[in-house]
């Protein structure tokens, strides 16, 4: 039996992520406060974009999900910005001997409407992920009144990353 050194190349991460509206006056949304006439329902700040980035990462690299990292039942994470978990997940990815090619985040909501905060959303990501701006799409969408995002009931967002195996030594 020969012994076989697993290849490094290219892979995908999908996350997905959703919260119901509650009270408060605005939510986060990759990492940007963005007004709004309700907050979210979540253990932490409830970014979805950024929960649904989070998970995309862990999954592109098999080592699980969100939940397992930062567990709703663990008390230091309650109110906690979601921004350290991507930075925790960054560091998954790098250890695992990835850097991240691009990220692309979808917001499924009627509202609020990201127009004037997509450019601070975009720019965040992209620092968070240590990528060009250009390395990270940003769309929203509405599911056309149906379902509970079209109730205005909550939010969801799907997130999608490409990883590179990291380029180390000449």
């Amino acid at each position: 039996m020969t012994e076989h050194t697993p290849h490094l190349g290219p892979r995908v991460g999908f996350g997905f992520d959703v919260h119901a509206f509650g009270p408060g006056d605005h939510v986060w949304l990759a990492g940007v406060r963005v007004p709004h006439s309700h907050g979210i329902v979540a253990h932490s700040d409830g970014d979805v974009l950024l929960h649904a980035l989070c998970d995309a990462l862990l999954g592109a690299v098999a080592l699980g999900d969100i939940g397992q990292h930062f567990p709703d039942t663990d008390p230091q994470w309650r109110g906690a910005a979601s921004h350290q978990f991507v930075t925790h997940c960054l560091g998954l990815v790098r250890s695992s001997g990835y850097v991240v090619g691009n990220a692309d985040l979808t917001l499924l909501a009627e509202a609020p409407r990201l127009k004037a905060y997509r450019e601070a959303m975009q720019q965040r990501v992209a620092e968070l992920l240590e990528v060009p701006v250009d390395a990270v799409g940003l769309k929203a969408t509405t599911t056309e009144q149906m379902g509970f995002t079209g109730r205005r009931e909550g939010l969801a967002a799907q997130a999608a990353v490409m990883l590179w195996p990291a380029v180390t030594g000449p």
